[in-house]
């Protein structure tokens, strides 16, 4: 199978990566480099329990190839917190009762950092229709919604 390397910035960190061509991204990200947090669902691009984002968008790592990534920067769950600072949509998670299981929650975590990256205000429709990519079994969305809205409050004061 035909191989190649390619240098990608993750969660802030330079790495070099020899990859076969047909190597997903999903696949790099937890078993190459050892990123566990963006999880494998229906590998069909339809749950977003692995979304990550690249150069900013939300993606799903089970759809883009690894080299797709080629010289791109990509954002993992384990790169919103800083400096062991929790991003405050990880506090909002916690505090309103925005994850279960936990499974699908770095997807939400992800789509959701996007989301408030291009609108810092959402109104709840938006973040529903937002969240439309994603999907959680435990929940009825209610603590996800109401975790992403507290949190664009919280990012929007600080």
């Amino acid at each position: 199978m035909k191989t190649k390397s390619i240098e990608l910035i993750v969660n802030g960190q330079a790495h070099t990566v020899e990859t076969t061509t047909r190597r997903l991204l999903s696949d790099l990200l937890r078993d190459d480099l050892h990123l566990t947090g963006t999880k494998r669902g229906c590998e069909t691009g339809v749950c977003g329990a692995c979304t990550v984002l690249v150069d900013g968008e939300a993606v799903k790592s089970c759809l883009n190839l690894a080299v797709q990534a080629h010289g791109r920067e990509v954002t993992t769950v384990e790169g919103l917190a800083q400096d062991g600072v929790l991003h405050p949509l990880q506090e909002a998670f916690m505090e309103h009762g925005g994850l279960q299981c936990g499974y699908c929650t770095p997807g939400f975590l992800m789509t959701a950092c996007a989301m408030l990256n291009d609108n810092p205000n959402p109104t709840e429709e938006q973040v529903r229709d937002g969240l439309n990519g994603n999907l959680c079994r435990c929940t009825g969305y209610v603590g996800i919604v109401e975790s992403i809205l507290a949190a664009a409050e919280k990012m929007r004061g600080l």
